[in-house]
């Protein structure tokens, strides 16, 4: 019998080892063939207590058993940074704790309710991954480069900033190049999952584009009071390029197929997890999945170098210094002593020593910050200031125009947006800084100056 049989029996993928060596064991010394096998396979899936002493299927019994007695663990604790937390982001991380492999967990201040895990969660499994607690939006990312630029030009030059953005990437959904851009990810290994196999064209006409919702891109004042030795540059003020996007409609598609697969194969006593379900990473699906979000990781890594080529060629300089990370993603890490798969939905991975973005909004600072190397957060922190409002009601209560023409008074010019990205939809940033400054040390200080955002108020991507 092969894997695939006996996961149809009931085998769970970390007990398959177990399975086959019984099967083995049991046609080579038992003579047990066939039919007679595939019987026996279920009767001890359907009671292992009864086949501990079996001379073929002891083993098998036994793993059953642990595996059960893992399964019905109470639900691990977690701890939360931030106090401006909805009750519904407690109730989706509550619910995640409860699976019956997590073995961590943390709540960053952006923290608010999301798709099964909650936007700023941070999940910790041993053996799994679960598509929706890595997002829709594989590998949304940061990235901000920095130029040898006054900032003086930014006002003296708008007209040249103002077209390297408008020209430099495109904002919309399902928004594509006819002539796609060029970037050796597509030269990658597309055929290692079907999903990504078909999606591939699509994902090349979509390099280098930002899609919609949060995501933008922005000029702005980088301001660096004391030597970073990661930057390599001198302290002071400085142009630079910030931007935010990820994996656009690819990474959206494995989401949810992998997604659609895992809640199919929920064992009916876990069904109320739903959009939780998870995929054993020993399991094929649970490969194809893997590498299809790390394939998605690639390219939302390249994505961002495409648009700060576009943007930085268009603006005729080159930058000389940088930083970028992803923040929807699963990471095979140890913690404890143990490998463990870290998810951070919406949570910026903050290990000791690591350089990462978290912004604020189109009219409050983002920041270059360092990694303290929390242990409680799983190596986190924020991805950004987080929601206190959703789009329909943000839209529903702010006039983007107003916003717009209050906001150039202030300093701030937006090309284009909606009224659901408004500062007034977001947590005061300097207030969810504050809250992790065990996580993380601010390195330096990004002010936007210049943005632009799908104007089209439709709906999120991540």
């Amino acid at each position: 019998m092969n894997r695939r049989q006996l996961e149809k029996l009931g085998v769970p993928t970390r007990c398959l080892k177990e399975a086959i060596a019984a099967v083995q064991s049991a046609a080579t010394d038992g003579g047990l063939r066939g039919k007679d096998v595939r019987a026996q396979v279920l009767a001890v899936v359907e009671r292992p207590a009864g086949y501990t002493a079996d001379p073929h299927f002891a083993p098998l019994a036994n793993a059953l058993l642990e595996a059960e007695a893992t399964d019905m663990m109470e639900p691990i604790s977690y701890r939360t940074w931030g106090a401006e937390i909805d009750d519904g982001a407690h109730q989706q991380m509550r619910q995640a704790c409860g699976l019956p492999m997590a073995r961590g967990a943390a709540l960053m201040p952006d923290a608010h309710i999301g798709y099964g895990l909650p936007i700023g969660g941070v999940l910790a499994l041993e053996g799994a991954v679960v598509p929706y607690a890595v997002g829709v939006d594989i590998a949304c990312r940061m990235k901000l480069s920095i130029f040898d630029l006054p900032p003086e030009t930014l006002e003296a030059k708008a007209s040249l900033y103002d077209n390297a953005l408008e020209r430099g990437t495109r904002f919309g959904i399902g928004v594509e190049y006819r002539r796609p851009l060029e970037h050796p990810v597509m030269d990658r290994d597309w055929t290692v999952t079907r999903i990504t196999r078909e999606n591939r064209d699509k994902a090349w006409r979509q390099l280098g584009t930002s899609g919609s919702g949060n995501h933008f891109v922005e000029f702005g004042v980088v301001t660096l009071d004391a030597p970073a030795p990661e930057l390599q540059i001198a302290p002071g003020k400085y142009v630079a390029l910030l931007s935010h996007s990820g994996s656009r409609g690819t990474g959206a598609s494995v989401c949810s197929t992998y997604s659609a697969i895992a809640q199919s194969r929920l064992d009916a006593r876990y069904k109320d997890f739903g959009r939780l379900a998870w995929l054993d990473l020993a399991s094929e699906a649970g490969q194809e999945y893997w590498a299809a979000m790390n394939l998605m990781g690639e390219y939302a890594a390249a994505n961002h170098a495409v648009i700060h080529q576009q943007v930085a060629k268009l603006l005729g300089a080159e930058p000389v210094a940088g930083v970028e990370n992803h923040h929807n993603f699963a990471w095979l890490e140890e913690h404890g002593g143990r490998e463990l798969v870290v998810h951070r939905k919406g949570a910026t991975p903050a290990g000791a020593g690591v350089l990462g973005v978290i912004p604020g909004s189109m009219a409050d600072p983002a920041f270059i910050v360092r990694g303290k190397g929390h242990p409680e957060s799983f190596d986190s922190a924020s991805h950004g200031a987080g929601r206190r409002m959703s789009r329909t009601q943000a839209n529903n209560t702010y006039n983007f125009r107003a916003v717009q023409k209050d906001l150039e008074k202030r300093g701030v010019r937006v090309l284009s947006a909606g009224a659901d990205e408004v500062p007034f939809v977001y947590k005061n940033i300097e207030e969810v800084m504050a809250a992790q400054s065990d996580l993380v040390e601010t390195v330096a200080r990004f002010d936007p100056r210049i943005v632009k955002m799908c104007g089209d108020n439709s709906r999120a991507e991540d």
